[in-house]
C-alpha cells in the first residue's frame, strides 16, 4: 500500500508540474494551474501526501517562472502543503462546502498576507485579485474533474 501512495503522490506531484506550465497572467508576475492536481488528490491520498504535491507543484511551478520571489517561494510552498492539508482533512470529514471555501479565502486571500508586510502593501494589494481569480480556476476545476477521475480511478485500479 505505500508503493501505491507514493507512486500517486508523484504522478499528482507531476500534473501539478504540468499545471504549473498553465499560466494566467496578471499585474505582477502571473500565476498557475498548478493547485488543481493536488486538490484532486485528496481524493486518493492521505492529507499529508496531497500537502507534499501541492508544495512540489508549487515549487516546480515558480522553477518555470524563474522564481520571481526568490526566497519567498518557500513560504508559499510550505502555505500551499498546510492549505492542502487542511482541505484534505476536511474533505474525509464529508465537509464539502466548507472545504472549497477554505481553499478560495486560505488560498486566494490569507496566503499572499504576508506579503503585505515581507514585500508592500502594493504588492499585496496588486497580486490579490489575480491570486483569488486563478484561486477560484483551479478550485473549479477540481470540483469539476475530481468526481469524474475518482470513478475512472476505481473502476481502473480498485478502491485506493
Amino acid at each position: 500500500m505505500a508503493v501505491k501512495r507514493l507512486t500517486l503522490t508523484a504522478m499528482f506531484a507531476a500534473l501539478c508540474a504540468v499545471g504549473g506550465l498553465i499560466k494566467i497572467p496578471l499585474g505582477i508576475g502571473s500565476t498557475a494551474l498548478d493547485s488543481s492536481p493536488a486538490l484532486i488528490s485528496v481524493a486518493f491520498l492521505p492529507p499529508i501526501y496531497s500537502g507534499i504535491a501541492a508544495l512540489v507543484g508549487h515549487s516546480v511551478s515558480a522553477m518555470y517562472a524563474g522564481f520571481q520571489l526568490g526566497p519567498f517561494h518557500l513560504l508559499i510552498a510550505l502555505e500551499m502543503l498546510a492549505i492542502v492539508y487542511v482541505f484534505a482533512r476536511l474533505h474525509q470529514t464529508g465537509r464539502n462546502v466548507i472545504k472549497w471555501l477554505f481553499f478560495i479565502v486560505a488560498n486566494g486571500l490569507l496566503a499572499p498576507f504576508p506579503f503585505y508586510f515581507l514585500l508592500s502593501p502594493a504588492f499585496f494589494l496588486g497580486a490579490v485579485p489575480g491570486i483569488l481569480l486563478a484561486t477560484i480556476v483551479n478550485a473549479a476545476i477540481a470540483a469539476l474533474v475530481m468526481p469524474i477521475v475518482r470513478t475512472a480511478l476505481n473502476k481502473r485500479v480498485g478502491e485506493v
